[in-house]
């Protein structure tokens, strides 16, 4: 073979390798995904936080849950950002990110935390429940989180994220109902980033009307980063009440994206980006309002209720079948001892003629 050949070849096969380990160790080091052999069990191998303590999501149950009255409303400093500003909306591979600038803020948190970006999870159109977080084992049909990191102790989000008290995200649960123009202004720009590394400029919006209503109502744990690597370092607000898209939304948002590049030979459809629920041991959820105490939650199942519901009943009924018995039966008895006198009055009379 000819040295220009072999130089020809030693090029490709290097360009190859490279294009390999590009693959096999984005941004992090290691190539992951929610399913699969790169797939949630495998993460812990490569991140060793992704298999220690604090991790996050979990299951809010009433079991964990504790009310504190410290817990007071957030501020939501600079989240009307103005439609002059341009805000960059990006694939990243494992969801669609829209960066947020550094003038949004938190107060009512122990530190100033400044937004840096926010992002969705969701299922797919088969099964349209893909929220990372669950209440009572509910699934939600997709979560936001709005990413913040301690701006007074850190300089930039990616110096905090593996920092003590680096993060502070908040839980926005989404369900399906009516259309909700504030997520379409996020939903209407997916079919430009439809591919990972692609990325679009859209006009600035209220980020508040992203939340749900009673904003002051809401969960409140340390937790994790839901993605590799896992990083203990989040202080979590989810709030209690979801928010609502349209079914066509929901759509838009299942359908429209790819974990992989616009050349990949083998496109993978961006779907099911949650990660399960996590052990939440010997840990309390701090809650800011107060839990209604009706039967249900307090263990008793539906047909439990119904039986003592029915129990009661028949025993009202019994009682008053009882007591009317003894009503009549008292009437009666008073009837026949009036009837008795009437019968034995003449023969005593004849009696009394009889010794005259």
């Amino acid at each position: 073979m000819p040295r220009s050949s072999l130089r020809a070849a030693a090029v490709l096969l290097l360009l190859s390798l490279k294009e390999q380990l590009c693959r096999a160790a984005p941004l992090h080091g290691f190539d992951w995904t929610y399913l699969g052999p790169a797939g949630e069990k495998s993460w812990p191998k490569n991140y060793p936080s992704c298999g220690g303590l604090m991790q996050s999501p979990i299951d809010l149950h009433s079991d964990i849950l504790q009310y504190d009255a410290s817990l007071g409303p957030l501020e939501f400093q600079g989240y009307n950002v103005s439609a002059n500003e341009q805000l960059t909306l990006t694939n990243n591979g494992h969801s669609v990110q829209l960066t947020l600038p550094p003038g949004m803020h938190i107060q009512g948190l122990p530190s100033r935390y400044s937004a840096t970006q926010l992002h969705l999870h969701w299922g797919d159109q088969n099964d349209p429940h893909g929220s990372e977080h669950t209440v009572g084992g509910k699934h939600f049909a997709a979560e936001l989180h709005i990413v913040h990191y301690n701006s007074d102790l850190y300089p930039n989000a990616s110096t905090a994220s593996n920092k003590s008290e680096g993060l502070a995200v908040l839980a926005v649960l989404i369900e399906m109902g009516s259309f909700n123009p504030a997520y379409d202004k996020i939903f209407s720009h997916l079919q430009h980033v439809k591919y990972k590394g692609q990325e679009v400029h859209i006009p600035g919006f209220s980020i508040e009307e992203l939340l749900p209503q009673r904003p002051a109502e809401y969960y409140r744990y340390r937790g994790s980063l839901t993605t590799p690597p896992c990083s203990p370092t989040v202080l979590w607000t989810v709030f209690r009440n979801p928010v609502h898209v349209s079914r066509e939304q929901l759509l838009d948002l299942e359908t429209a994206l790819y974990c992989t590049h616009e050349n990949d030979p083998s496109p993978r459809e961006m779907v099911n980006n949650f990660r399960r629920v996590q052990k939440f041991d010997e840990r309390l959820v701090y809650i800011s309002f107060q839990q209604e105490r009706d039967l249900t939650s307090a263990g008793l199942s539906l047909g439990i209720i119904l039986s003592v519901a029915l129990a009661c009943i028949l025993g009202i009924c019994i009682v008053l079948a009882v007591s009317i018995w003894l009503f009549r039966r008292k009437k009666s008895s008073k009837k026949g001892s009036g009837n008795k006198g009437v019968i034995y009055k003449p023969a005593l009379r004849k009696e009394a003629e009889a010794h005259a």
